[in-house]
């Protein structure tokens, strides 16, 4: 939800005065959909692990079960990769959201002919890249 961050944007017209801006973009859904998907996956995990342990006579008695258990494993697995490629699409919208270079270009004031802007620093985006790739 990038339209919530507000940035602060100098003023040209008086030296002390600042605008308030805001970033554009909702990236919210596919990180929702990444980590709803874990919590669901570690519970299945867990019931699942209580099922092999507690009941194994249960499960290797009945020949629904273990098919079953293999479609729903099936599931997640899709839903998994599904949900990696929609958290790392996202990462990289909310990458060019708040890439430095678009932020300057969109502030009017950096749009003069003498104005100079830089953006300072780069973010850090490794510990982002690296939560798709797992």
């Amino acid at each position: 939800r990038l339209y919530q961050v507000p940035y602060e944007m100098p003023d040209c017209e008086g030296a002390s005065e600042s605008r308030t801006l805001h970033l554009v973009g909702d990236f919210s859904a596919p990180a929702e959909f990444f980590v709803t998907l874990g919590v669901f996956s570690f519970l299945y995990t867990m019931a699942a692990l209580v099922l092999y342990l507690r009941f194994h006579s249960l499960y290797s008695d009945n020949k629904k079960l273990p098919f079953a258990d293999f479609c729903v494993t099936v599931c997640f697995t899709f839903f998994w990769l599904v949900a990696a490629a929609a958290w790392g699409k996202g990462l990289s919208d909310v990458k060019a959201a708040t890439r430095p270079s678009s932020l300057i270009g969109a502030m009017s004031v950096c749009q003069g002919q003498e104005a100079v802007c830089n953006a300072g620093a780069t973010p850090a985006m490794g510990l982002a890249n690296i939560s798709v790739v797992r």
